[in-house]
């Protein structure tokens, strides 16, 4: 390979490893949740009228489950995810994103945005 070969190959490089630093940013290899939402990780436990869980692929509250089709780590740290969700006692699935970001209070902790910015709550690693 001579030199000027060797450049675009290198900026690949550096670009690769700068998005897998920001995926990393936020590591949902464990899950997260609220206070029922760990309790129910593994299928519902505990009734709860208010429930956030989020896995690496998937968002549950007491209300509906969305399963997640895509992330993408942003500049800023945070993961945009687009999801097709089901809400109890509807048909049907609705594509919809969420923005996951570190909690401003809490660097420990998550919070899950809505589409339109809503704040679905934080939460912590699941123990």
């Amino acid at each position: 390979m001579s030199a000027r070969g060797l450049g675009p190959s290198v900026a690949m490089i550096v670009v690769l490893a700068a998005g897998q630093a920001l995926a990393a940013g936020i590591d949902l290899t464990r899950p997260y949740g609220d206070k029922y939402g760990c309790i129910n990780r593994n299928g519902q436990e505990v009734a709860a009228d208010r429930m956030l869980l989020l896995t690496d692929e998937a968002l549950v509250t007491a209300a509906s489950a969305c399963t997640f089709t895509e992330k993408q780590a942003q500049a800023d740290g945070s993961l945009v995810v687009t999801a097709t969700c089901e809400a109890e006692g509807e048909e049907g699935q609705e594509p919809t994103k969420f923005t996951i970001k570190r909690s401003a209070k809490n660097a420990k902790k998550l919070t899950v945005a809505d589409d339109d910015g809503n704040v679905m709550g934080e939460v912590a690693r699941c123990k």
